[in-house]
């Protein structure tokens, strides 16, 4: 099974600059012919109510009835441009996201307010997180690590599941103090990363194979190991950069170092085991 763990649909395209077709390029029949020509089983769709799309989570939760054998998703839960973002009651409303969406996991993305996972509104989140028993999606960057290996620590039940390389940077120059962040953080066992966004994280966006990333993604294959890497294309925003099979066989081709068993884990695999399915 193949398991492409961030992806997203839109009713509406919301990044700029505009495009001729707004109404149906980011619309999830896209997503599943793409899965389709690729032999893509399963997507996870990461719901982001960002411009244009309030409405996201239940454009999302639409989708996911329709294709219930084919798509799951991760709501977006006071996410960084959210006007509820970080204020009072965001484990209440988690669990109301929780309950209407029937949630496996939600995403939310993060400023640069380091403190607020020890606050008591964070740990409130967390808790709430623990007892529902949802997969945390973060979008993060490297200077967020300190704090979560602090948080996954606090709460060992919780999956943390980060996004796109989790801060890891090919222009960083030595000796590579943000990567080295992110794979400090494989010493907690509850720290999963997403293996996607070679374009965010190469010097180039458009330079498939992204060979200046290969190294570290050794570096990460070799900290967290096949078990706690996630494969993702990050589909629709990933055409401005790649195809939606280049994001596939970036990994499962470029990714040599990559022995076959542990490919079919980050596949897929892993995600299957995670969301129980």
């Amino acid at each position: 099974m193949i398991i492409d763990c961030h992806t997203h649909a839109w009713d509406y395209w919301p990044y700029d600059p505009p495009v001729p077709d707004p109404t149906s390029r980011g619309q999830v029949g896209q997503l599943l012919w793409e899965m389709d020509r690729n032999k893509v089983d399963k997507a996870v769709l990461v719901c982001a109510r960002i411009e244009h799309n309030p409405n996201n989570n239940d454009y999302g939760y639409a989708c996911v009835q329709a294709h219930p054998d084919r798509l799951l998703m991760f709501a977006d839960v006071d996410c960084a441009w959210s006007e509820t973002y970080h204020t009072p009651g965001a484990a209440g409303r988690l669990e109301e996201a929780a309950r209407n969406y029937q949630l496996k996991g939600y995403t939310h993305y993060l400023k640069s307010d380091y403190d607020w996972f020890e606050s008591r509104e964070g740990l409130a989140f967390f808790e709430k997180t623990a007892e529902l028993g949802l997969i945390s999606s973060l979008a993060l960057g490297a200077a967020w690590h300190p704090a979560l290996r602090e948080l996954a620590r606090r709460f060992p039940s919780v999956v943390f599941l980060l996004h796109h390389m989790a801060g890891t940077r090919a222009a960083e120059a030595p000796p590579y103090p943000s990567l080295q962040e992110v794979l400090k953080s494989a010493a907690v066992p509850n720290i999963h990363i997403k293996l996607s966004g070679f374009h965010y994280v190469s010097q180039v966006s458009w330079d498939y194979p992204y060979s200046d990333t290969l190294w570290m993604v050794r570096a990460l294959y070799q900290h967290y190991g096949p078990e706690r890497l996630c494969w993702a294309s990050d589909y629709p925003p990933v055409l401005g950069s790649m195809t939606y099979q280049q994001s596939l066989e970036v990994v499962r081709k470029h990714c040599s170092f990559i022995p076959g068993h542990d490919q079919e884990m980050i596949l897929g695999g892993n995600m299957q085991r995670l969301l129980g399915l």
